[in-house]
């Protein structure tokens, strides 16, 4: 609808270039001195861009997105500048879809510009594994390439990953590197995947897994934090060690192992084993106690209560799947204030010296929410009467999310109602009822 308003305007401007008829004057007017056309008297076929701005864009920056749009304030610019600018943001194959619009800018003798875009969705890191020349090299190849390249997030369409494995090549081949490369999406470890650039051959199966070095956590034990995720998946040693960080490193994060470390991976192929065999050597380190916990700047819960919510051991052993479970306490005592979007992140401080790891805990509150309406579904007018008389959330305070669910749950133990079996408690949208 915006897009066919602009081009009434734009209509609107061009049919201002023809005069009404008039009938011929009696005597000649004196003239006038000229007069400066603007931009909606004129109607140019081009004007001076003003102004450029991006809206939209999340995983690519504004001069990114306009270095491929190829315009530049200060320069002519028309319908045929934005539809050439727009086709070339479209075949990148990153952006879903792409739209501009422009309009009169202050001075009346320009535009001010922008490009709406959506970006291709899901997209994800680029890894490059086995291509015989360094990382860095790869990077710098795509980055003189690609405009819009950005190893933390490639969209994950057939487009965009042929065009990437296409300049690879190249630049393997240049080197001398001959073999067939492939890129595509690969499950790394539990709900994390990258777009894995690496040769096409088929790889080997992972068959068994053993652990050397190991003391404090038994072989079966580490055994079984793999098998389901490792037993008879495509081996690289990059991949097998994302597996390990994922699977293996948390059960020494429960013992305090904060500076534990797989030093060696490595697969011996072996002729009566279909698959190969995999080796870690691990170094188990030391066992750290936890430090101090803090909340690290602004929290719109008082940090102390937060801190006491999480219960967390300072002086015993570093347990982290402890910490997590505090940190799961402390994202929802701040829920419970209304902050449902609430996001809690930490970061670590380890002193090898006082073989101790603090927590820096890091609180992205969001907006707050307050009670809206109260509806009651499937109550006769007294009962309804009678829940409105015992509900405590009023409209216009704070939302506490687990309210709804504690108030059903009580009703339900005093036998208040019956038949209260299937009752839930819906929160239907957060836009509004702020």
């Amino acid at each position: 609808m915006k897009l066919w308003l602009i081009f009434l305007l734009l209509s609107g401007i061009g049919f201002a270039q023809v005069p009404p008829k008039r009938a011929p004057a009696k005597k000649a007017a004196p003239k006038a001195a000229p007069k400066k056309p603007a931009l909606s008297e004129t109607a140019p076929s081009k004007w001076p861009v003003e102004a450029l701005t991006v809206e939209g864009n999340r995983n690519y920056t504004r001069e990114q997105v306009l270095a491929v749009a190829g315009l530049k304030v200060g320069q002519m610019a028309g319908k045929p500048e934005f539809e050439a600018a727009r086709d070339r943001l479209t075949a990148t194959g990153v952006f879903e879809t792409v739209g501009y619009k422009f309009e009169p800018g202050p001075s009346k003798q320009g535009f001010v510009a922008s490009f709406q875009v959506t970006e291709v969705e899901p997209a994800y890191p680029m890894r490059f594994e086995e291509l015989g020349v360094p990382e860095k090299e790869i990077e710098s190849l795509l980055r003189a390439k690609d405009t819009l390249y950005t190893s933390a997030k490639l969209p994950a369409t057939k487009p965009v990953i042929d065009r990437y494995t296409d300049w690879i090549q190249e630049f393997l081949a240049s080197k001398g590197l001959t073999e067939k490369i492939a890129g595509k999406v690969t499950q790394l470890a539990g709900d994390q995947f990258a777009i894995v650039f690496r040769p096409a051959r088929n790889l080997p199966a992972v068959a068994q897994v053993t652990f050397q070095g190991n003391q404090v956590v038994p072989q079966g034990v580490l055994r079984d934090a793999v098998h389901l995720t490792a037993i008879g998946s495509p081996y690289t040693e990059s991949s097998f060690r994302d597996l390990l960080n994922h699977a293996v490193r948390p059960v020494y994060e429960q013992r305090g192992r904060v500076r534990m470390s797989f030093t060696e991976v490595r697969a011996e192929p072996v002729s009566d084993v279909e698959g190969v065999p995999v080796f870690v050597q691990i170094d188990e380190g030391q066992s750290y106690q936890l430090g101090k916990v803090a909340i690290a700047g602004p929290s719109p819960v008082d940090a102390a209560v937060l801190i006491k919510a999480g219960d967390f051991k300072t002086g015993d052993v570093a347990n982290f799947e402890r910490v997590n479970e505090g940190l799961e306490k402390i994202r929802k005592a701040v829920r419970r204030a209304g902050y449902l979007d609430a996001k809690v992140t930490s970061e670590r401080s380890i002193d090898d010296e006082k073989k101790a790891v603090g927590v820096a805990v890091h609180i992205e509150p969001g907006a707050q929410y307050t009670m809206g309406k109260l509806t009651i579904v499937g109550l006769d007018l007294h009962g309804e009467a009678e829940v409105k008389r015992i509900w405590t959330l009023k409209e216009g305070k704070t939302l506490n999310p687990e309210y709804p669910d504690y108030f059903i749950n009580r009703i339900r133990e005093e036998g208040l109602f019956e038949g209260l079996g299937a009752a839930k408690a819906d929160r239907p949208g957060r836009g509004g009822d702020r």
